[in-house]
């Protein structure tokens, strides 16, 4: 873990440099200063997504999903758009059916690595993140990027879309002493499952390595005396996350019967009606919330990325295999 070692693995490398433009002296006083106000790590739910190996390094095409079958169902979904976009010639019909097998495969089968027209495709599993310190979880920091204005960050792209996964990266003191700090770190007993805990350990020794991705932003509320987030989605910038603060489900139905039409016109309402903050610190409907930063890594091994664990949560089975068991159990009438 040495940024002189040109005998260790590139898997296993850790680069740090200083870097002396004011930006990045500004961004490392920021994440030094924010090291100290909330100090505790706090872990959340694994999330997935789906990457691709260009030139031996991996790139990030999609992470959202919170179950490694939506992220299978994201690939598949790549792999169609795909062969929307190849001509229908003579020369391409390889290419064509390649992706037609890997579509099918996908449809019907539990499958997170494979590889289509040459290429490595993987389903991969990142580890989010927040700091925590004693007035609540990390706000977001003066140098974190937030262009757009309230009410237009629809359509904001992810930063982790085309990320490379490169451990051999340089990067700058904060990052690369959180990644060392990463390294060794797996769930404690007693928080979570054994073989949940079985499974962390084991990928300190399959995956040794970490690398962080860009972060994301959500909404933290204030409830009963602890913090605990206002929705589990991720996005790109602060004023993003800030956009999404008052369109959960719950907040707009007007009661528990209500029909389509109620909730169609109970969201319209809260369309026309919400303004977004413009602050890190609002109330939504009496309660207190915070727009909260949430940090993510990806660990690594000698062959790439990690993928999902034999522990995690994964319910829902491939798409055309569900429908045949929904069939099956005659809660779905079969195709004409």
């Amino acid at each position: 873990m040495t940024q002189h070692g040109r005998q260790v693995p590139d898997h296993l490398l850790i680069r740090i440099a200083q870097r002396n433009d004011p930006v990045s002296a500004v961004s490392e006083d920021d994440a030094r200063r924010r090291s100290l106000a909330y100090p505790k790590l706090m872990w959340g739910a694994p999330v997935f997504g789906h990457a691709e190996e260009v030139a031996g390094r991996w790139r990030i095409l999609g992470l959202s999903g919170d179950q490694p079958q939506g992220s299978r169902d994201a690939l598949g979904s790549h792999f169609r758009q795909l062969r929307k976009e190849t001509p229908e010639t003579a020369g391409h019909a390889a290419e064509r059916r390649e992706y037609r097998e890997a579509i099918r495969l996908l449809d019907w089968e539990v499958v997170d690595d494979l590889t289509v027209h040459g290429r490595r495709y993987r389903i991969i599993r990142a580890q989010p993140f927040i700091r925590m310190g004693p007035d609540g979880p990390e706000p977001p920091r003066p140098t974190d990027p937030d262009p757009y204005p309230p009410g237009s960050t629809r359509g904001a792209p992810y930063q982790e879309e085309g990320f490379v996964i490169d451990p051999t990266a340089t990067t700058g003191l904060s990052d690369g002493l959180l990644r060392i700090e990463m390294v060794p770190a797996f769930y404690q007993a007693g928080l979570v499952p054994d073989d949940v805990r079985a499974d962390s350990r084991r990928a300190l020794a399959t995956h040794p390595n970490v690398v962080l991705l860009p972060v994301g932003f959500t909404i933290g509320e204030y409830v009963h005396g602890s913090w605990q987030p206002r929705s589990f989605t991720t996005y790109p910038t602060p004023q993003a996350a800030r956009d999404s603060a008052a369109f959960r489900f719950g907040d707009i139905v007007p009661h528990e019967d209500a029909s389509l039409e109620e909730i169609r016109a109970a969201y319209t309402r809260a369309l026309e009606e919400f303004e977004a903050p413009r602050t890190d610190e609002f109330e939504i409907r009496g309660v207190r919330c915070r727009v909260t930063r949430v940090e993510r890594f990806v660990r690594v091994g000698p062959d790439g990325p990690e993928g999902p664990r034999p522990s995690d949560w994964d319910p829902e089975p491939p798409p055309e295999l569900h429908c045949q068991q929904l069939r099956e159990q005659g809660l779905l009438p079969d195709p004409d």
